[in-house]
């Protein structure tokens, strides 16, 4: 062989040996694609507080007399569907691949202080946790990492928008709810002039006048499940004139105009919690005598 040929074998050489380190890099390794393992266990009808630190916050929620209630930053009624849905992803976050179990390597996935740490208790004692990182490049998996281990794993799913929510999304939003079909009358005030809306025999009328029925069907689908887009938990110090009283099943619905003119404050004779709905939301029910009349439909 030439001096030439061989010093390029020994390059060659070289490179491959490269090639396999970084291949082969400390404390990374890859599992099978699908191990059928899940990253925690629990029993979901044991399960009776969660824990959650997230960049959107802390939050606590805890049975109380079988109602899941949110008890931090606020004591207010969890929303049952958006519990669920948690427990229930918690519990199927299977392990796909093993991606580190280098220690300083936790920050580049979002397993660490930078990521969200869900802790699940059973019967008053905490019986796992974990980490919830960044989503993977083909935001088809999230990493992971169970708390006091090294190992960060890829598990099937994106878990982030499940558990890093703000404290007011495991709220219950519900500001009203009744069967649509319970609803015979109601009655909105403007000012002095009051509208009363009544069923007489299946036939929806104002007065004598018949109204068009899409447009009550439309307007008590909304008002039976009137829902909140946020929560007002500090003092308003000068809330803006009344647009709208509305009166339904034993229930008054007060709707308010805010200022800022892109929502309305709502406050019902049910609670004291103050609400928020967008414009679009509150436009639903916040209807006029005209809006109803024009034929039956």
């Amino acid at each position: 062989m030439t001096k030439n040929t061989w010093i390029l074998t020994g390059v060659l050489a070289a490179l491959v040996v490269v090639a396999y380190l970084v291949m082969q890099r400390p404390g990374e390794s890859s599992a099978p694609e699908s191990s059928g393992k899940m990253l925690v266990d629990f029993d979901s009808a044991a399960v009776d507080k969660i824990e959650i630190h997230s960049a959107n916050g802390p939050a606590s929620i805890e049975r109380e007399g079988g109602v899941w209630m949110l008890t931090a930053p606020v004591h207010y009624r969890a929303d049952d569907a958006t519990v669920a849905s948690a427990l229930s992803s918690g519990k199927r976050m299977e392990i796909r691949e093993l991606v580190s179990s280098n220690p300083q390597k936790q920050g580049l996935f979002q397993v660490d202080s930078s990521g969200t740490i869900v802790r699940i208790f059973e019967h008053g004692a905490e019986k796992t946790a974990f980490w919830i990182g960044k989503p993977s490049p083909s935001y088809t998996e999230t990493y992971v990492r169970r708390e006091g281990s090294n190992d960060v794993y890829l598990a099937t799913g994106m878990f982030s928008s499940t558990f890093s929510r703000r404290p007011s999304e495991w709220r219950d939003k519900t500001i009203f709810k009744t069967d649509q079909d319970a609803i015979g009358e109601v009655t909105l005030r403007f000012g002095d002039t009051a509208v009363v809306l009544s069923r007489q025999d299946s036939v929806w009328k104002i007065g004598d006048d018949v109204v068009k029925n899409d447009a009550v069907k439309s307007f008590t689908g909304a008002l039976s499940n009137l829902q909140a887009d946020d929560f007002v938990d500090s003092t308003v110090s000068a809330m803006p004139p009344l647009t709208v009283q509305i009166e339904a099943a034993g229930t008054q619905i007060r709707l308010y105009k805010t200022t800022a003119g892109d929502r309305y404050y709502v406050q019902t004779s049910a609670t004291p919690q103050l609400f928020t709905v967008y414009n679009w939301r509150a436009t639903q029910i916040v209807k006029r005598k005209k809006d109803f009349l024009g034929g039956a439909a």
